[in-house]
Formats: C-alpha cells, structure tokens, sequence
C-alpha cells in the first residue's frame, strides 16, 4: 500500500466512511462536501440542515431535481424566443446572431414532414432536402420527429413550423427529466449529483437544437439500470439508445473492459445480447422493407468532410484545403484513445468505476470526431455528473461548452452575412480550442481520480463503484501490472449490504 493509502484496522482506508454510515447518513449532501456547492448554496439559505440531510422534508431529493430541471428547460425555451417569429423564418442571420438557431423548424419543411412524407420511405425533392435522398438520422429519432409532426396541427406553414418546435420542445423536456431521473437513482446515496445535470447551463442553451436528448435519456436510463444489476435490461436500453444516435455504441467498451478485469465476463455477454437484439428489433423492419432510405444516416456520416467545431477543420483550414482521408485520420485516432483508456482500466491500481470510463470514451470519441454539433455536450453532461462530480471542475468545463456554443452561431452570422459581422476564421479557431481543452481538462481530472482513487468524490464515502452493477466490491480477475489497492469490499457487514441492495458476490465465471 503507497503512502497517503494506509488502511485502518478492519481493512478500512483511512479517512473513509464505512458503508454502514454511508447508510445511516442516508443521501450525500454536495454543501457537506463540495465547496462550491456549499457556497453557492448561500444564495437559497445557505447549506442543507440536519432536518433536510435526514430527509426529513416533504420535498424528496427527486421532486427538487424534476422541478429544477423544469426551470431550467423553461429557461433554454426563453433563450429561443427571438427566433419563434422572424428568426427562424426570415433573414439568413439573425437566428446566428441571436444564438437561437434550431434544426427543428426547418427540418419540418427540409425533411418533408409538412408535406407528409414517410421518413425512409418516400424519397425527398432535391430542392427540400439539400442534396439528402432521405431522413438522414437512425430509425429511433426519425420515429421521434414523426410523433412530434402527427402532433403538429394544421394551418400556415408558418404556424405548423412553431407548432411542430414546440411539441418536439416537450418531448425533449420529457427526455430531458428521464435523464436526470436516472442519473439521480445511479449512484446509491448520491442523488443530488443529478444537480449538476439539472441546472447545466449547456442543457438550457442546446436542449432544443437537435434531438440528441432522446439518445442521452435512454443512455442515462441503460446506466441506472446496469447500477441495479439489470444487465439485460441495460443492454436493451443501449441498443435502442444506438438505433437513435450512434455515439450510445461506446458503452459496451467500457463494459468489456471491466468485465474482463472483475471476471464478470457472462454479465457482459448478457448486455450485449440485450444491446443486438434490441437494435435488430427497431432496425431491421427499416432494413428489410426500405434499406435505401436506411442507410442515409450511416451513408452521410462517412461521406461527411471535417466540419464545425473538430481540431480536423482547424487544420484543414490552416493548411488550406481539404482533409481526403479525414475519416481514417478520426478513426485512427479514437482506436489509438481508446486502447489507452482501456490500458489505464487494466493497469489502474484499482479498478475504474463504470461512468469514469464511459465519460473517457465518449469524451474521446468527440474529441475524435470529424465534427461537433453545439448539441454534443448533452452526450457527456449526465456522465460528467456521474465521472466527476464537483462543481469546480463541471463550471469550468461548462464555461468552455458556453463560449463555443455562441462562437458557432457568431461565425455563422460572419460566413453568410454579405457584410461579414460575426466572428472571424480565427477567433473561430480559438473558440474550437477552448472547447476542446475544456473537455480534456475534465479528462485529465477523471484519469486522475482513477490513477488515484483517494481523490474521487465517489470513492470517499467509503464505496467501490456505485454505478457499476455486477462489478461493485467484485475482486479483480485479470489485471495488468501490480496492484496497490484492494478492491473495496465495504466492511463486511451483511445488514449493511442489505440495505444499500447488495446481493451476495458470485463466483467468476468467464
């Protein structure tokens, strides 16, 4: 054991709680722990007392978030208004220039759900589409914006345009509680870490661009129920999760990896099975019956050049042409990330929780990416809360999300305005940077926290992985290198096991 990792008699880190107190405490309160958090507080009263940290009010940890979170969508819709009647419609740029751009509307008219064309099926007019043949997003999403159209009342086109926003708006509020709903039940006595997905300033202002949100919230949902030891469910909820967005796919890495290591390789299997089985359900009706239409959405994500927001535009504009091969380039490059992240799994002295590794690998692939959408963050937002959960280090990050999600709407202004006011190439550039050294400054803390488990928030009550479902307190199998942490297996007191829900340890079975 290094120095600063003694371990007090019974096998108890210093300065830890036992998972008993854990339990008697009852929720984690982030103004008991977190500086920020405490002071920020002040502005409501100041930190939470004995009778609230009891839960002693009639008001539950949940019933707070959902209203939070509420506000703060309500917010995001406010940021909007001044595109619902000229923006939006008329004049190419004062939707940039008022940052209240959104997809929504005018993929209504772009993607022929004025018209009432089926998505995959009916072939869109060029002079609609913008050179698409068809919908051009994966089958759960096309479903979603068909919803939110068959909602959508008659009338001008103009009124079917803000109308068909504002019944997508709800849906996305829907998702938007789903996901803090789960990422409030992931981590066992830590509810309030939800918070941080709630009042995320980045949630407000690209909520309602795109219809990431419902991708995010089945994703949140997959992690909450892995927690609870559900793998096939969670596995099902990743496979539709993926049949709405792309990026849901990653997951099952972090998962091979630690199941590898904790030998709960059969668990794994389990979830995949749940993840292929519930992806052919929602994919292959599409694939068999229009595969043309299908296909659009993984067709144009390959044919895509280096776009808005990657380091790949940085330097295809520096070098002043464009990037052939920038798809071998993004891929070499997340293969090349990804083997680190799960060479820092293996080798960690302890072994990761489940949302650090998830957030690395979805950090790493947008990172990666050839392109990135304002609306991207939402991806990482909840895994953030559950990876790293201090307000310090989730504002700085945040702060760096915001200033890219007004450059981008301020270079469009300068790109397709005859008279150039926005932001320049190079200010651009900056921009693209500080978002992309924001999130690798929340990487470089989460590997920290891995490389040294005393400084994970989580780990500090006294717990091994909260989120990790079948992995909690399991023993380490397959490790690379030396270990110098024992695998957190509490205190040894089955009362408390039954009371934060743990079962008995399985043996391994590969």
């Amino acid at each position: 054991m290094s120095v600063g990792h003694r371990q007090q008699p019974g096998g108890r880190m210093a300065g830890m709680t036992t998972v008993r107190e854990s339990v008697e405490s009852g929720p984690v309160s982030p103004t008991a722990e977190d500086p920020v958090a405490a002071a920020g507080s002040e502005v409501l009263g100041g930190p939470l007392g004995r009778r609230a940290a009891a839960g002693l009010s009639r008001w539950s940890p949940l019933h707070v978030l959902i209203w939070l979170a509420i506000g703060m969508f309500a917010l995001g819709m406010a940021q909007k208004y001044p595109c619902y009647n000229d923006g939006w419609f008329h004049g190419a740029t004062t939707q940039y220039t008022r940052a209240c751009y959104s997809d929504v509307p005018h993929l209504f008219t772009g993607r022929g759900f004025a018209d009432g064309l089926t998505p995959y099926f009916d072939r869109l007019p060029h002079s609609l589409s913008g050179g698409f043949d068809y919908l051009e997003y994966p089958v759960l999403t096309g479903a979603f914006m068909q919803l939110a159209a068959w909602l959508t009342p008659g009338g001008e086109l103009i009124d079917r345009q803000q109308a068909f926003w504002f019944a997508n708006a709800a849906l996305l509020m829907i998702c938007a509680l789903v996901t803090v709903g789960a990422v409030a039940r992931t981590h066992r006595h830590r509810p309030w870490d939800a918070l941080l997905v709630a009042l995320a300033p980045a949630l407000a202002l690209t909520a309602t661009i795109n219809w990431d949100l419902l991708a995010v919230a089945l994703t949140a949902v997959a992690m909450a129920l892995w927690s609870r030891r559900h793998p096939l469910a969670a596995g099902v909820c990743i496979g539709l999760a993926t049949s709405a967005k792309i990026y849901p796919a990653l997951l099952l890495g972090p998962l091979l990896v630690l199941c590898l290591r904790a030998g709960r390789m059969r668990h794994f299997g389990t979830a995949l099975g749940g993840a292929v089985i519930a992806w052919l359900a929602a994919n292959l009706p599409l694939l068999l019956l229009a595969p043309h239409g299908w296909a659009e959405a993984y067709t144009y994500g390959m044919d895509r050049g280096a776009d808005y927001g990657s380091f790949w535009l940085i330097l295809s504009q520096r070098v002043g042409h464009d990037l052939a091969d920038v798809n071998v380039y993004a891929i070499a490059v997340l293969i090349l990330m990804c083997a680190g992240i799960a060479a820092l799994a293996l080798y960690a002295p302890r072994r990761p929780r489940f949302a650090q590794l998830t957030f690395l690998v979805v950090a790493a692939f947008i990172l990666a990416n050839k392109v990135y959408s304002p609306q991207y963050v939402l991806w990482l937002i909840p895994l953030a809360a559950l990876a790293r959960p201090r307000w310090r280090d989730f504002l700085i990050w945040q702060a760096a999300e915001v200033v890219y999600f007004f450059a981008i709407w301020l270079y469009l202004a300068n790109t397709m305005s005859a008279d150039h006011r926005g932001l320049p190439e190079d200010a651009y550039h900056v921009a693209i940077a500080i978002h992309l050294l924001g999130t690798l400054y929340l990487c470089t803390v989460v590997m920290r926290d891995i490389l040294l488990p005393d400084r994970d928030p989580v780990r500090r009550d006294g717990v091994d992985d909260p989120s990790g479902g079948v992995l909690d307190r399991a023993p380490d199998c397959f490790v690379l290198g030396a270990r110098t942490y024992p695998y957190a297996a509490g205190d040894g007191d089955e009362e408390s096991d039954r009371l934060v829900g743990w079962g008995p340890q399985q043996p391994w079975d590969p």
